[in-house]
């Protein structure tokens, strides 16, 4: 039997125990703060923001979001990034990914300060969960493993699969799964005969960003299968990577797309903008 692992769900028990502990917090007039700099008119990370914005305020954390041009400089957006290392009313800096070509991410991330870094993308956080120390872990993978967590789907000791190698979301996937003592293997756009490897996999990871790119064929009996994509089909429907009608009946566990990683993506983010708050706070 299939057990539709319901991240909508998981994500709002998650925010309701977030939002008493913000209110706990605020009694010892503590109030997390998270900006977001979103840079250009990308649709899809328009949407995104807007998402966490909203989330953010249901919560009770003070978050703000600084829109720039496209045309902002390099120099220009390192400046504001800078500022808000130094102000105290923000415990988490977000700057929504990707940037324009004229602005080199890496420059960009390294500029935040890694007590500020709630998104996890800073290369001293990285290394931190690559050593197996993390401290701030980029929140769409943590989000997969708190999933995996309250759905008891067993990781050590299993094969797990993990199809995309982006520092976002593959890497440090596979870390965690690593961290779990599964045995991983990261597939990408070269990988040979990749259905040979999926067909496997005790622990199917997608994230692909092609609509049903995952079929029945490359998904083993019962597995766990997690879908991480967000696409739209030809009839502008919202789907994933997995192609859920022909999949889903053959697997123990599998994500569904919308209602599945997206809302743990999003809570993982306040919940480490809070642990920011605590942290810089009570270390003062």
């Amino acid at each position: 039997m299939t057990t539709i692992m319901n991240g909508r769900l998981l994500a709002e028990e998650m925010q309701e125990k977030l939002r008493l502990k913000i209110a706990q917090l605020k009694e010892k007039q503590l109030v997390p703060g998270l900006v977001v700099l979103l840079v250009g008119d990308d649709l899809a990370s328009q949407t995104y923001v807007r998402n966490k914005s909203i989330t953010a305020e249901k919560l009770g954390i003070n978050s703000q979001t600084i829109h720039f041009p496209s045309s902002i400089t390099e120099a220009a957006l390192l400046k504001e990034v800078n500022k808000y290392n130094h102000d105290d009313r923000y415990h988490g800096i977000l700057v929504q990914l990707p940037l324009p070509g004229h602005i080199d991410e890496e420059k960009v991330l390294l500029a935040i300060d890694p007590k500020k870094d709630v998104d996890g993308f800073h290369p001293l956080n990285m290394g931190k969960l690559f050593l197996g120390k993390p401290e701030t872990i980029p929140c769409t993978p943590y989000g997969i493993m708190k999933l995996l967590e309250a759905y008891q789907v067993k990781i050590a000791g299993k094969q797990a699969v993990v199809i995309g190698r982006s520092n976002i979301v593959g890497k440090p996937m596979a870390q965690l799964l690593l961290s779990e003592n599964a045995t991983v293997t990261i597939a990408h756009s070269n990988t040979h005969n990749l259905t040979a490897l999926t067909s496997q996999a005790d622990i199917l990871i997608s994230a692909v960003g092609r609509a049903d790119f995952i079929t029945r064929d490359m998904v083993k009996e019962q597995a766990a299968v997690v879908d991480v994509g967000i696409n739209r089909d030809a009839n502008g429907k919202l789907t994933g990577d997995v192609d859920f009608e022909q999949v889903a009946p053959v697997t123990s566990f599998i994500t569904p797309v919308p209602k599945g990683v997206g809302p743990m993506t999003i809570t993982m983010l306040m919940e480490q903008t809070v642990r920011a708050c605590q942290k810089q706070e009570f270390d003062k």
